[in-house]
Formats: structure tokens, sequence, C-alpha cells
């Protein structure tokens, strides 16, 4: 096994109580530098960080109207930094919508379920430097 190496990863999603847990779960075994965003615009603001990764929720339903979603906040990262790694994370189980982000430039797409945070922390592992 290699040496896990820890990572800079934004994660954006609108419930605090995920990006908590997933935070927490992400610095359990490698102390991965997290930092947590309610909305894409906040982190857009941050992208001069140079994240490893960004997880990036695929509905952002802020109580904003007027707030982007994931795919506007994901189509923005990629146009500006195409070489960006992002994992879409959503409840949504279709196979359209996973296809869609996909092509739109997220490396991964995972499903909101049990095994999220795992399929995360197995994803991030397997970034390159």
């Amino acid at each position: 096994m290699t040496d896990l190496k820890p990572k800079k990863v934004f994660i954006v999603d609108d419930d605090p109580m995920l990006t908590e847990a997933l935070s927490d779960y992400l610095t359990r075994e490698v102390q991965h530098d997290i930092k947590s965003f309610s909305t894409g615009e906040a982190c857009l603001k941050c992208l001069d960080e140079n994240p490893d990764v960004i997880v990036l929720d695929y509905y952002l339903d802020t109580l904003d109207k007027d707030a982007a979603n994931g795919m506007q906040i994901l189509q923005h990262i990629k146009t500006h930094s195409p070489n960006m790694n992002i994992i879409m994370l959503s409840s949504q189980e279709s196979y359209l919508v996973a296809m869609q982000t996909i092509k739109k430039g997220a490396e991964q797409y995972v499903i909101k379920d049990e095994k999220a945070f795992q399929k995360i922390a197995k994803i991030i592992q397997e970034i390159q430097e």
C-alpha cells in the first residue's frame, strides 16, 4: 500500500451536518486539509488556494434563489480551472444526471448513500499529486 498523503479538499454542500460528517470521516485516517462551503459562490472565491479535489453537491438548495446550482458551479470551475478534480455528490440516482456531470467535467459521480464517504475517500486517495 502506498503512503496516504494529505490533500487539500473543498466540500461544497448546503447541508452542514453532511459537510461536518464528511470532513470528520476524511480526517480520521489521513489528515486532509478540509475547507467547507455552503454555497458554490463561496467556493469560487477560494479557488486560488488550489485544492486537490472539490466534492460538489449537485443541488445547492440554498435560501438564495439566485445562488448557482452544482452544475453551474461545475461548469464555472472547469472553464477557469480545467484540470481541477471534481467529485459530484448527489442524491440523484439517475444515470442521465450522472453522465451529464461527467460530460461537463466531473471526474466521478457519487450517490449520497451509506457508502458515499468510503467512495469519496477512495477517490481522493487515488488522485495523483
